[in-house]
């Protein structure tokens, strides 16, 4: 039954994300079915499942193993996409910021998140993490279990993210 809570959750947060992240323009997108058009605000977009591949996380910006799906791309004028991120236990990000902010949903696992400086906090299905914009942090699996998260955030001249050194051991176990 909390599973289910915390998809619901996660599909509640997707589909307000996709109010704004789903374009004006009318051309669809690579795996995108485009509807019938109306209103002056152009045709709807709907992103089929798998149609966009999945990454593996960068290991210059990650340490562990961290899988990327991709579920939306900010198209203008929108700045907001959205991914989800899976992480095997002990997996996490390295230290960033975003200079928008943002907003992560816990879907699945349990993790944990750190702001610079402050302690680290658990992190469960169902619970939505804000990261406000400059905000120095990282987050990830814990050491016994994975986690999965969607991450939404917003562009900035091109950029989501500046990415810093990575979380050592130490400061990850404390």
């Amino acid at each position: 039954m909390k599973r289910l809570a915390a998809l619901a959750i996660v599909a509640s947060a997707l589909a307000s994300a996709s109010v704004h992240a789903n374009q004006t323009d009318a051309s669809p997108a690579p795996g995108a079915a485009p509807s019938a058009p109306g209103g002056a605000g152009g045709a709807l977009r709907i992103t089929r499942v798998g149609s966009l591949p999945s990454t593996k996380g960068a290991a210059d910006y990650f340490t562990g193993s961290v899988r990327v799906d991709p579920l939306f791309p900010a198209t203008a004028p929108s700045r907001t996409s959205g991914g989800n991120v899976t992480f095997e236990p002990g997996a996490r990000t390295a230290w960033h910021t975003h200079p928008l902010g943002q907003t992560l949903v816990v879907a699945a696992g349990l993790g944990w998140v750190q702001q610079w400086g402050g302690p680290v906090e658990e992190i469960r299905p169902g619970d939505v993490v804000w990261i406000p914009p400059g905000v120095k942090h990282w987050h990830g699996a814990t050491p016994t279990t994975g986690m999965a998260h969607v991450a939404i955030t917003d562009h900035l001249d091109g950029r989501v993210a500046e990415w810093m050194e990575k979380v050592t051991d130490e400061q990850y176990r404390r």
